[in-house]
């Protein structure tokens, strides 16, 4: 009985030796500095791609209503261009960045261009706002002056909380840094589901047999869904990169989790959006597009 159960008990060890070298991959992967180059330089090629769509779409725009100056829609691609060029360029010499000294200038390569998305979309955010009051007859002059200070006192805090790291860094202060973006991400995220719900439960009163009414419905739906997803899930990451070394972003031996968290929060979204907004504005004589001021 005993000569029976050592092939069996032999068969088990193998099988488990298997599953736990077969569930290394990902510490292989992690560890290897040729997957490391793999993974980040397709994370530049996406953000190249996502890129070169938001110019070819400002270009489009630009062609269609060039009496216009710098519009909602306009700004708002070409920020998209900039985050997007500036993630490609990043990654493309990721290796490089790592090396940087001060290790604040790192921090800033690798956190400006989220703080410039959150720009991005809550310039989305601005634009729905805008157009619920307007449809309500309530005035929208304080949205404007409201979005810059915003805008304004998020960059302050974040670049003083930089000066501050660069002065003395510490690693309390790059856990402030990294939960004070969390809390902006939640904000942002906050922002969507509060103005593009609001945008959405409006359309939806309006008569069924309103023109482009379906379409508008699903494009907004769609585009809360999709943002607030992103800006709650890139929160949710940035609290456990904040506090847990195994999801921190920063480094290079981490690939796959930057793969995952940058498909997911900036690539993925950003092409949904792109590809939901590709509708060009109308041609002129139609007094609903408006500029920035």
């Amino acid at each position: 009985m005993v000569a029976r159960g050592v092939p069996a008990m032999a068969a088990v060890a193998v099988a488990a030796l298997d599953l736990t070298e077969s569930s290394n991959w990902w510490r292989d992967i992690n560890r290897s500095p040729l997957w490391q180059d793999r993974i980040f330089h397709l994370l530049a090629i996406l953000y190249g791609i996502v890129a070169a769509v938001a110019l070819v779409q400002l270009v489009r725009i630009q062609l269609r209503v060039p009496e216009y100056g710098w519009t909602t829609q306009k700004v708002f691609h070409f920020l998209n261009f900039i985050v997007n060029g500036v993630r490609c360029f990043v990654f493309v010499f990721r290796r490089d960045v790592q090396k940087l000294q001060p290790e604040i200038v790192q921090h800033i390569l690798l956190d400006m261009p989220s703080l410039a998305f959150f720009t991005t979309y809550a310039l989305l955010v601005l634009f729905w706002a805008e157009i619920y009051y307007q449809a309500r007859a309530v005035s929208t002059d304080g949205l404007r002056p409201s979005f810059y200070t915003i805008n304004a006192v998020v960059y302050v805090i974040q670049i003083t909380l930089w000066l501050i790291l660069w002065w003395k860094p510490i690693s309390v202060l790059v856990i402030l840094s990294k939960m004070f973006f969390a809390g902006v991400s939640l904000f942002a995220a906050l922002g969507f589901l509060l103005y593009g719900g609001r945008l959405f439960l409006m359309l939806q009163r309006f008569p069924v047999e309103s023109k482009g009414r379906r379409k508008k419905l699903q494009e907004v739906g769609y585009v809360t869904t999709i943002c607030f997803s992103c800006f709650l899930i890139r929160c949710v990451m940035m609290c456990f990169n904040a506090f847990d070394k195994a999801a921190d972003l920063d480094v290079l031996d981490h690939p796959i989790l930057n793969f995952i968290y940058y498909l997911f929060v900036e690539i993925l979204p950003s092409t949904l959006v792109l590809f939901i907004l590709r509708k060009l504005p109308p041609k002129r004589g139609i007094t609903q597009y408006h500029p920035i001021r």
